[in-house]
């Protein structure tokens, strides 16, 4: 005999696993800059991070590296700076922003600038 155990059903979008993950859509707009910044030979490897308390994605110019460009979402953050950072190559703040396109900004004129040239 088998026993049926009945899975919870939650609501909306995202089960509540206690984890911070990328929307589909702004995980769409992050990879869409990524492309555009290999197409352009300025960026070559990347690494996602999905935690309890925050999500980053990383940009390299080489794997070895540390990365040129790490994108930060904190939900705890919401109601305050925004719950986008953008950090620069020595962990400088470059942005920080409640839109993710506010943010990312930075990182698409850096682009034109190296296109331009």
């Amino acid at each position: 005999m088998s026993i049926v155990i009945p899975l919870a059903v939650t609501s909306g979008t995202r089960p509540n696993s206690g984890q911070v993950a990328f929307t589909r859509l702004e995980l769409d707009r992050i990879m869409s800059l990524y492309g555009r910044m290999v197409a352009a030979g300025l960026w070559r490897d990347y690494a996602l991070e999905l935690g309890a308390k925050v999500a980053s994605f990383s940009a390299f110019r080489r794997s070895a590296e540390n990365p040129e460009v790490r994108l930060v979402k904190d939900p705890a953050l919401r109601q305050r700076q925004g719950e986008w950072v953008l950090y620069g190559e020595g962990g400088v703040v470059l942005k920080r922003g409640h839109e993710l396109a506010g943010v990312l900004a930075v990182v698409e004129r850096r682009l034109l600038k190296a296109v331009e040239s």
